[in-house]
Protein backbone atom coordinates (compact mmCIF):
# COMPACT_ATOMS: atom_id res chain seq x y z
CA UNK A 1 0.00 0.00 0.00
CA UNK A 2 1.32 3.44 -0.92
CA UNK A 3 1.61 5.10 2.50
CA UNK A 4 2.02 8.59 1.05
CA UNK A 5 -1.27 8.37 -0.85
CA UNK A 6 -2.93 6.59 2.07
CA UNK A 7 -1.98 9.39 4.43
CA UNK A 8 -3.36 12.01 2.05
CA UNK A 9 -6.65 10.14 1.81
CA UNK A 10 -6.86 9.69 5.58
CA UNK A 11 -6.53 13.47 5.90
CA UNK A 12 -9.72 13.85 3.86
CA UNK A 13 -11.50 11.25 5.99
CA UNK A 14 -10.48 13.14 9.15
CA UNK A 15 -11.75 16.43 7.73
CA UNK A 16 -15.13 14.78 7.26
CA UNK A 17 -15.24 13.09 10.66
CA UNK A 18 -13.40 15.49 12.99
CA UNK A 19 -14.07 18.79 11.26
CA UNK A 20 -13.26 21.64 13.65
CA UNK A 21 -12.73 19.32 16.60
CA UNK A 22 -13.89 16.30 18.61
CA UNK A 23 -16.34 17.84 21.07
CA UNK A 24 -16.84 14.71 23.18
CA UNK A 25 -13.11 14.16 23.70
CA UNK A 26 -11.86 17.73 23.86
CA UNK A 27 -14.36 18.80 26.52
CA UNK A 28 -13.26 16.00 28.87
CA UNK A 29 -9.56 15.37 28.26
CA UNK A 30 -6.80 17.96 28.00
CA UNK A 31 -3.87 17.29 25.74
CA UNK A 32 -1.62 15.95 28.51
CA UNK A 33 -3.74 13.05 29.73
CA UNK A 34 -2.35 9.73 28.53
CA UNK A 35 -3.87 6.31 28.23
CA UNK A 36 -3.44 2.82 26.83
CA UNK A 37 -5.70 0.73 24.68
CA UNK A 38 -6.01 -2.41 22.58
CA UNK A 39 -7.41 -3.28 19.18
CA UNK A 40 -9.25 -6.58 19.61
CA UNK A 41 -10.56 -9.13 17.15
CA UNK A 42 -14.22 -9.92 17.73
CA UNK A 43 -14.41 -12.50 14.94
CA UNK A 44 -12.11 -14.92 13.12
CA UNK A 45 -10.48 -13.80 9.88
CA UNK A 46 -7.46 -12.25 8.14
CA UNK A 47 -6.20 -8.97 9.56
CA UNK A 48 -5.39 -6.11 7.20
CA UNK A 49 -4.75 -2.40 7.64
CA UNK A 50 -2.52 -2.32 10.71
CA UNK A 51 -0.54 0.58 9.19
CA UNK A 52 -3.71 2.68 9.38
CA UNK A 53 -3.19 3.09 13.13
CA UNK A 54 0.11 4.94 12.75
CA UNK A 55 -0.96 6.83 9.63
CA UNK A 56 -4.00 8.22 11.46
CA UNK A 57 -2.43 8.90 14.87
CA UNK A 58 0.36 10.88 13.20
CA UNK A 59 -2.09 13.66 12.32
CA UNK A 60 -2.71 14.40 15.99
CA UNK A 61 0.63 13.79 17.67
CA UNK A 62 4.04 12.21 17.32
CA UNK A 63 4.00 11.21 20.99
CA UNK A 64 2.51 7.72 20.93
CA UNK A 65 3.60 4.09 20.91
CA UNK A 66 2.20 1.22 18.86
CA UNK A 67 3.02 -2.43 19.45
CA UNK A 68 1.72 -4.56 16.62
CA UNK A 69 0.92 -8.08 17.82
CA UNK A 70 -0.45 -9.16 14.43
CA UNK A 71 0.73 -8.18 10.96
CA UNK A 72 -1.25 -7.82 7.74
CA UNK A 73 -2.14 -11.20 6.30
CA UNK A 74 -2.13 -13.00 9.67
CA UNK A 75 -5.07 -15.17 10.67
CA UNK A 76 -6.75 -13.88 13.82
CA UNK A 77 -9.16 -15.57 16.18
CA UNK A 78 -11.94 -13.94 18.14
CA UNK A 79 -10.39 -12.42 21.26
CA UNK A 80 -6.89 -11.92 19.81
CA UNK A 81 -5.14 -8.65 20.56
CA UNK A 82 -4.12 -7.08 17.24
CA UNK A 83 -2.21 -4.10 18.58
CA UNK A 84 -1.46 -2.29 21.84
CA UNK A 85 -1.29 1.50 21.81
CA UNK A 86 -0.24 4.19 24.27
CA UNK A 87 -0.47 7.94 23.89
CA UNK A 88 -2.56 11.00 24.51
CA UNK A 89 -6.16 10.01 25.19
CA UNK A 90 -7.31 12.69 22.74
CA UNK A 91 -5.31 11.01 19.97
CA UNK A 92 -6.55 7.51 20.79
CA UNK A 93 -10.21 8.52 20.91
CA UNK A 94 -10.41 11.01 18.04
CA UNK A 95 -8.64 8.65 15.63
CA UNK A 96 -10.59 5.58 16.76
CA UNK A 97 -13.45 5.57 14.25
CA UNK A 98 -11.37 6.22 11.13
CA UNK A 99 -8.90 3.50 12.13
CA UNK A 100 -11.67 1.00 12.84
CA UNK A 101 -13.69 1.81 9.71
CA UNK A 102 -10.72 1.19 7.43
CA UNK A 103 -9.23 -1.76 9.28
CA UNK A 104 -12.59 -3.54 9.58
CA UNK A 105 -13.36 -3.08 5.88
CA UNK A 106 -9.89 -4.13 4.73
CA UNK A 107 -9.88 -7.16 7.03
CA UNK A 108 -13.31 -8.17 5.76
CA UNK A 109 -11.99 -8.14 2.19
CA UNK A 110 -8.86 -10.10 3.12
CA UNK A 111 -11.00 -12.64 4.95
CA UNK A 112 -13.36 -13.29 2.04
CA UNK A 113 -10.36 -13.45 -0.30
CA UNK A 114 -8.80 -16.15 1.84
CA UNK A 115 -12.08 -18.08 1.85
CA UNK A 116 -12.33 -17.86 -1.95
CA UNK A 117 -8.80 -19.24 -2.38
CA UNK A 118 -9.62 -22.11 -0.03
CA UNK A 119 -12.94 -22.85 -1.73
CA UNK A 120 -11.41 -22.89 -5.23
CA UNK A 121 -8.48 -25.08 -4.15
CA UNK A 122 -6.69 -24.69 -7.48
CA UNK A 123 -3.20 -23.14 -7.42
CA UNK A 124 -3.16 -22.89 -11.23
CA UNK A 125 -5.89 -20.22 -11.17
CA UNK A 126 -5.45 -16.71 -9.76
CA UNK A 127 -8.49 -15.09 -8.15
CA UNK A 128 -8.62 -11.37 -8.93
CA UNK A 129 -10.75 -8.39 -8.01
CA UNK A 130 -12.64 -5.97 -10.26
CA UNK A 131 -13.29 -2.22 -10.36
CA UNK A 132 -16.35 -2.75 -8.14
CA UNK A 133 -14.79 -0.84 -5.26
CA UNK A 134 -16.12 1.93 -3.04
CA UNK A 135 -15.31 5.42 -4.41
CA UNK A 136 -12.24 6.82 -2.67
CA UNK A 137 -11.29 3.49 -1.11
CA UNK A 138 -9.89 1.56 -4.08
CA UNK A 139 -6.26 1.67 -2.96
CA UNK A 140 -7.12 0.31 0.48
CA UNK A 141 -9.42 -2.36 -0.92
CA UNK A 142 -7.04 -3.59 -3.60
CA UNK A 143 -4.27 -3.86 -1.02
CA UNK A 144 -6.62 -5.90 1.17
CA UNK A 145 -7.31 -8.24 -1.74
CA UNK A 146 -3.61 -9.09 -1.90
CA UNK A 147 -3.38 -9.62 1.86
CA UNK A 148 -6.08 -12.27 1.53
CA UNK A 149 -4.09 -14.25 -1.03
CA UNK A 150 -5.82 -12.97 -4.17
CA UNK A 151 -4.56 -10.66 -6.93
CA UNK A 152 -5.47 -7.36 -8.53
CA UNK A 153 -7.04 -7.00 -11.97
CA UNK A 154 -6.41 -3.63 -13.63
CA UNK A 155 -6.37 -0.81 -11.11
CA UNK A 156 -8.51 1.60 -13.11
CA UNK A 157 -9.52 2.56 -16.63
CA UNK A 158 -6.08 3.92 -17.45
CA UNK A 159 -3.80 0.90 -16.95
CA UNK A 160 -5.40 -1.77 -19.11
CA UNK A 161 -7.81 -2.15 -22.02
CA UNK A 162 -10.95 -4.20 -21.47
CA UNK A 163 -13.33 -4.30 -24.40
CA UNK A 164 -16.76 -5.15 -23.05
CA UNK A 165 -20.02 -5.75 -24.89
CA UNK A 166 -20.88 -2.07 -25.29
CA UNK A 167 -17.41 -1.13 -26.55
CA UNK A 168 -17.68 -3.91 -29.12
CA UNK A 169 -21.22 -2.95 -30.14
CA UNK A 170 -20.37 0.73 -30.62
CA UNK A 171 -17.14 -0.10 -32.47
CA UNK A 172 -18.87 -2.47 -34.89
CA UNK A 173 -17.36 -5.73 -33.72
CA UNK A 174 -14.46 -7.32 -31.87
CA UNK A 175 -11.99 -7.10 -34.76
CA UNK A 176 -12.59 -3.41 -35.35
CA UNK A 177 -12.33 -2.61 -31.66
CA UNK A 178 -9.09 -4.58 -31.14
CA UNK A 179 -7.47 -3.16 -34.28
CA UNK A 180 -8.37 0.37 -33.28
CA UNK A 181 -6.84 0.18 -29.80
CA UNK A 182 -3.79 -1.88 -30.80
CA UNK A 183 -2.87 0.62 -33.49
CA UNK A 184 -2.43 3.24 -30.76
CA UNK A 185 -1.19 1.31 -27.72
CA UNK A 186 2.36 0.78 -26.57
CA UNK A 187 3.70 -2.74 -26.09
CA UNK A 188 3.31 -2.68 -22.29
CA UNK A 189 -0.50 -2.56 -22.22
CA UNK A 190 -2.61 -5.70 -22.67
CA UNK A 191 -5.95 -5.83 -24.45
CA UNK A 192 -8.72 -7.98 -22.96
CA UNK A 193 -11.89 -8.90 -24.83
CA UNK A 194 -15.13 -9.97 -23.16
CA UNK A 195 -16.83 -12.87 -24.97
CA UNK A 196 -20.13 -14.67 -24.52
CA UNK A 197 -20.21 -17.09 -27.47
CA UNK A 198 -17.97 -19.56 -29.29
CA UNK A 199 -17.96 -17.29 -32.34
CA UNK A 200 -16.79 -14.32 -30.30
CA UNK A 201 -13.97 -16.36 -28.79
CA UNK A 202 -12.76 -17.37 -32.25
CA UNK A 203 -12.93 -13.77 -33.47
CA UNK A 204 -11.07 -12.49 -30.40
CA UNK A 205 -8.27 -15.00 -30.98
CA UNK A 206 -7.95 -14.01 -34.65
CA UNK A 207 -8.04 -10.31 -33.75
CA UNK A 208 -5.00 -10.70 -31.48
CA UNK A 209 -6.51 -10.26 -28.03
CA UNK A 210 -3.99 -10.68 -25.20
CA UNK A 211 -6.64 -11.80 -22.73
CA UNK A 212 -10.04 -13.38 -23.37
CA UNK A 213 -12.81 -13.31 -20.80
CA UNK A 214 -15.48 -15.99 -20.78
CA UNK A 215 -18.42 -14.02 -19.40
CA UNK A 216 -21.20 -15.82 -17.54
CA UNK A 217 -20.12 -19.24 -18.78
CA UNK A 218 -20.51 -22.43 -16.76
CA UNK A 219 -17.37 -24.46 -15.96
CA UNK A 220 -18.20 -27.18 -18.52
CA UNK A 221 -18.70 -24.53 -21.22
CA UNK A 222 -15.39 -22.92 -20.30
CA UNK A 223 -13.54 -26.21 -20.70
CA UNK A 224 -14.79 -26.40 -24.29
CA UNK A 225 -14.11 -22.75 -25.09
CA UNK A 226 -10.63 -23.07 -23.62
CA UNK A 227 -9.75 -25.49 -26.45
CA UNK A 228 -10.20 -22.65 -28.95
CA UNK A 229 -7.62 -20.41 -27.29
CA UNK A 230 -3.84 -20.73 -27.85
CA UNK A 231 -1.74 -21.10 -24.70
CA UNK A 232 -0.11 -17.69 -25.19
CA UNK A 233 -3.46 -15.96 -24.58
CA UNK A 234 -4.55 -15.49 -20.98
CA UNK A 235 -8.11 -16.61 -20.20
CA UNK A 236 -10.46 -15.35 -17.52
CA UNK A 237 -13.75 -16.59 -16.12
CA UNK A 238 -16.12 -13.92 -14.86
CA UNK A 239 -19.73 -13.17 -14.09
CA UNK A 240 -21.64 -13.90 -10.90
CA UNK A 241 -19.00 -16.16 -9.37
CA UNK A 242 -19.35 -16.29 -5.59
CA UNK A 243 -17.93 -18.11 -2.58
CA UNK A 244 -20.70 -20.69 -2.98
CA UNK A 245 -19.98 -21.40 -6.66
CA UNK A 246 -16.25 -20.84 -7.14
CA UNK A 247 -15.37 -24.42 -6.17
CA UNK A 248 -17.09 -25.71 -9.31
CA UNK A 249 -14.51 -23.84 -11.44
CA UNK A 250 -11.62 -25.93 -10.13
CA UNK A 251 -9.77 -27.45 -13.07
CA UNK A 252 -11.72 -25.51 -15.71
CA UNK A 253 -8.47 -24.40 -17.35
CA UNK A 254 -8.59 -20.61 -17.10
CA UNK A 255 -5.69 -18.57 -15.77
CA UNK A 256 -7.80 -16.09 -13.85
CA UNK A 257 -11.20 -15.87 -12.14
CA UNK A 258 -12.52 -12.38 -11.38
CA UNK A 259 -14.91 -11.98 -8.48
CA UNK A 260 -16.81 -8.71 -8.04
CA UNK A 261 -18.06 -9.65 -4.58
CA UNK A 262 -14.45 -9.72 -3.38
CA UNK A 263 -14.80 -5.97 -2.75
CA UNK A 264 -18.46 -5.28 -3.48
CA UNK A 265 -20.77 -5.81 -0.52
CA UNK A 266 -18.19 -7.42 1.77
CA UNK A 267 -19.06 -7.67 5.46
CA UNK A 268 -16.43 -5.83 7.56
CA UNK A 269 -14.57 -7.96 10.08
CA UNK A 270 -15.61 -7.04 13.61
CA UNK A 271 -12.75 -5.30 15.45
CA UNK A 272 -13.02 -3.10 18.54
CA UNK A 273 -10.86 -0.59 20.38
CA UNK A 274 -10.91 -0.73 24.16
CA UNK A 275 -9.13 1.23 26.84
CA UNK A 276 -6.92 -0.76 29.15
CA UNK A 277 -9.55 -0.58 31.87
CA UNK A 278 -12.36 -1.85 29.65
CA UNK A 279 -11.06 -4.88 27.78
CA UNK A 280 -13.86 -7.15 26.60
CA UNK A 281 -12.88 -10.42 25.00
Amino acid sequence: MNKLLAREMIAEFLKEDVGTGDLSTNLIFNGDIRGEGYFLAKDNGIICGTDIIDLTYSYFSDDYNIELIKKDGDFINKGDIIAKVEGKVSTLLTAERIVLNLMQLMSGISTIGNKLVTALDDSSIKIVDTRKTHPGLRMFEKYAVRCGGCYNHRYALYDGVMLKDNHIAFAGGITRAVNKVKSQLGHMVKVEVETETREQVIEAVKAGADVIMFDNRAPDEIKELQKLVPSNIITEASGGITLDTIGSFKGCGVNVISVGSLTNGVKPLDISFNSREAIKI
